[in-house]
C-alpha cells in the first residue's frame, strides 16, 4: 500500500457499516436465530409505540409505522452500531407537532428531508465526535422537559375531554384542561386506567411479556365487546392503509426551504444527539464500540428515505435498542428484521388497527413519558455543583415553557460559561491528554493503543493518571481505560492528584467505570483526590460506594493494591484510606 493510500484508508474505514464488520468476522445459523427472535420481539414492542408517537405528533398512525419500517431498516443496515434500533421517538413529538401546526405535513416532509442532508454532511465532516460532549445536565433537562410535554399532550385522550382543539402552549393547555374538567368521560378513563394497569403489572410481574401490545389489544377487545363509546383509530382516522406509500419528492421552493431551515437543524440536532446517546447505552451494555460518524450518516440517509415515503423524523430509540440487546441480538440484522416484521404486521393486521382505542395508546405514551423523565437521574443531578443544577433546571424549564431549541442553546451556553469559571479558579495544570476522542478503526489497531504495565507494580495491578479538569469534554475517555488493559486486572489505580475539578458528567463516567470494574471483580483505588473533586464525589454518593477505596497518595494506593493482590478471594478489602 502506498503512503497516500495508507493515509486515506482509515477515513473510509470509519464509515463502513457495522453490518459489514459483523459479516467479515463470521455469521452463522445460531446468530441468525437470535437475531430473528430479537427482531420479532422489538417489532412487537414498536408496533403500538410507532402509532402512538405519530398520533401524539399531530399526524396519523400509519406515518409512525412507515417511519419505523423505512428508517428503522436503513439505520440498522447502514449504521455504526451493532444493536441500534431506529424509528420515531418521543424526543421528536414536540418539534414535529409544532412544524405541522405552522407549515402543514408537507412542511414537515421538507424539514425532515433537509435534516437528513444535514446529518449526512455532519457525519462526513466527522462532527459526531463533538456531539458526544453535550453535558449530561443539559441532556437530562431537555429529555425530562419533553417527557412533561408528552404527558400533557395525552391528557385529552386519557380523560376523554370534550375539547375540539387543544392549545399548543403548555400553560394555556393546562388552563383549557381545567376549564373542560366537567367533560371527563368515565368509559375513556376506565380504558386508559386498565391499559396503564396492564402495562405496569406486566413490567413488574412478567417483564418478558410485551406489555404495550397486550394493553392495546386488551383495550381494543374491551371497547369492541362492551360497545364502549370511546374514540378509536377507526373513528378518528378511518383506520390505517395496508401498504407503504409510493415515494414522492416534495416541493422544495426557496421560500419554503429558508422558512423550514431552523426546524431542520433542530430535527438534525435531536436525531444526532439521541442516536449517539442510544449507541453509547448499547456500548455500555455489550462492551462493543460504535462509530459515531458512520451512525450520523446512516441517520441522515434514513431520514431522507423516511421523508420521501411521507414518514416522520427518525433516530435511534434507546428503549427499543435496550430491548433488542436483552432479547439476544447479535448483529444489525436484528434491527433490519424488526423493520421487516413491522411491514408484515402492517400488511396483515391493518383492518384490526381500527379497533385500537386512543385511550390505550395514550396510556402507552404515559409510560414512555415516565421513562424519558429519568426521575432518579434528575434527582441525582440535583446533588451536583450549583452550575450543573442551574443548567439542568434552566434547560428543563425552557423546554417546557418556551422552546426546545432555545432550551438546548441556553443549557449548553450556561454549561460552557460554568466550565470557563471553573477553569479560571483551577490551578495551572500541564496536560498531554487529547481532548477529542476519535472513532476506533475496526480494520487496523495501532500498537500504541495497547496498555504497557509498569515494571514495579504487583501482578494484576495497573495505574492510570488523569491530568487536568475532569469535565464533560473528557469524561468519555475514561470508558477506554479497561479496553486498553485487555484482561481485567485485580486492582485499577486512578491517580487524580492533577485533577483540580470534576463535574456531574465526570462523576457519571467514573461511576460507570466503577460499576464495570465491580462486575469484572476489579477493585478501584482513587489516589491523591483534591478537595473539589472529593467534595463532589462525596455529595454524589461515591463516598461509601462499594468496590472503591480512596488513598492519600500513590504509595498508599500501591500498598493497598499489594495487599489486595495477595489476598485470597474470600478475604475482604481494607477499609477506606483517605
Amino acid at each position: 500500500m502506498t503512503g497516500a493510500a495508507a493515509k486515506l484508508s482509515p477515513q473510509w474505514h470509519l464509515f463502513v457499516p457495522k453490518l459489514i464488520t459483523v459479516l467479515r468476522q463470521g455469521y452463522g445459523p445460531a446468530d441468525l436465530r437470535n437475531d430473528v427472535i430479537a427482531g420479532l420481539t422489538v417489532a412487537i414492542v414498536a408496533l403500538p409505540l410507532a402509532m402512538a408517537l405519530a398520533i401524539a405528533s399531530g399526524t396519523t398512525p400509519d406515518k409512525g409505522l412507515t417511519t419505523a419500517i423505512v428508517a428503522g431498516f436503513l439505520i440498522s443496515a447502514l449504521g455504526g452500531s451493532r444493536f441500534q434500533i431506529g424509528g420515531p421517538t418521543g424526543a421528536f413529538v414536540v418539534v414535529v407537532f409544532n412544524v405541522i401546526a405552522q407549515h402543514g405535513f408537507d412542511g414537515l416532509v421538507v424539514a425532515t428531508l433537509m435534516a437528513g442532508a444535514i446529518l449526512v454532511a455532519a457525519g462526513l465532516l466527522r462532527l459526531g465526535t463533538w456531539v458526544k460532549y453535550i453535558p449530561q445536565p443539559v441532556i437530562t433537562g431537555f429529555t425530562a422537559g419533553i417527557a412533561v410535554i408528552i404527558f400533557s399532550s395525552q391528557v385529552k385522550d386519557l380523560l376523554g375531554l370534550g375539547m375540539v382543539t387543544v392549545p399548543a402552549e403548555f400553560l394555556e393547555k393546562w388552563t383549557a384542561f381545567w376549564e373542560h374538567r366537567h367533560t371527563v368521560d368515565p368509559a375513556t378513563v376506565a380504558v386508559a386506567a386498565g391499559s396503564l394497569a396492564i402495562i405496569i403489572g406486566l413490567r413488574r410481574f412478567a417483564p418478558r411479556v410485551p406489555g404495550f401490545l397486550v394493553a392495546v389489544c386488551a383495550g381494543a377487545l374491551a371497547v369492541w365487546a362492551l360497545a364502549l363509546p370511546v374514540d378509536t383509530i377507526g373513528s378518528r382516522f378511518g383506520g390505517i392503509p395496508n401498504s407503504l406509500p409510493v415515494p414522492a419528492w416534495p416541493d422544495l421552493s426557496w421560500g419554503r426551504v429558508t422558512a423550514l431551515l431552523p426546524s431542520a437543524f433542530t430535527i438534525a440536532f435531536l436525531a444526532g444527539v439521541e442516536s449517539l446517546l442510544s449507541a453509547v447505552v448499547a456500548d455500555g451494555m455489550t462492551g462493543r464500540r460504535h462509530r459515531s460518524n458512520c451512525e450520523l450518516v446512516a441517520q441522515g440517509f434514513a431520514n431522507l428515505a423516511s421523508a420521501l415515503f411521507g414518514g416522520l423524523p427518525a433516530t435511534g430509540a434507546i428503549a427499543r435498542t435496550v430491548t433488542n440487546i436483552r432479547s439476544g441480538a447479535r448483529s444489525p440484522l436484528a434491527g433490519m428484521l424488526h423493520a421487516a416484521f413491522l411491514l408484515v404486521f402492517m400488511l396483515a393486521l391493518a383492518p384490526l388497527a381500527s379497533f385500537v382505542p386512543l385511550a390505550s395508546l395514550a396510556a402507552v405514551l404515559v409510560v414512555v413519558a415516565w421513562n424519558m423523565s429519568e426521575v432518579e437521574r434528575f434527582r441525582h443531578l440535583m446533588t451536583a455543583p450549583l452550575s450543573d443544577r442551574v443548567a439542568l433546571l434552566l434547560t428543563f424549564a425552557l423546554t417546557v415553557l418556551v422552546d426546545l431549541t432555545v432550551a438546548i442553546e441556553v443549557g449548553v451556553v450556561v454549561a460552557a460559561m460554568a466550565f470557563m469559571h471553573r477553569m479560571a479558579q483551577a490551578v495551572e495544570i500541564q496536560s498531554h491528554v487529547k481532548l477529542l476522542d476519535e472513532d476506533a478503526d475496526d480494520f487496523a489497531r495501532p500498537a500504541s493503543d495497547v496498555y504497557q504495565p509498569q515494571a514495579d507494580l504487583p501482578d494484576g495491578v495497573v495505574v492510570f493518571q488523569i491530568n487536568g479538569p475532569f469535565f464533560f469534554g473528557v469524561a468519555n475517555r475514561l470508558s477506554d481505560v479497561l479496553d486498553q488493559v485487555g484482561r481485567p486486572p485485580k486492582v485499577l489505580i486512578l491517580r487524580m492528584r492533577d485533577v483540580p475539578l470534576i463535574d456531574a458528567t465526570g462523576v457519571g463516567a467514573l461511576t460507570e467505570l466503577i460499576d464495570h470494574c465491580r462486575r469484572e471483580g476489579t477493585l478501584v483505588v482513587l489516589s491523591g483526590v483534591q478537595k473539589q473533586p472529593q467534595r463532589v464525589l462525596d455529595a454524589m454518593g461515591l463516598k461509601n460506594a462499594p468496590n472503591i477505596i480512596f488513598a492519600a497518595n500513590l504509595d498508599a494506593a500501591v500498598g493497598i493494591a499489594r495487599h489486595r493482590a495477595t489476598q485470597k478471594p474470600h478475604m475482604a478489602p481494607p477499609v477506606h484510606a483517605r
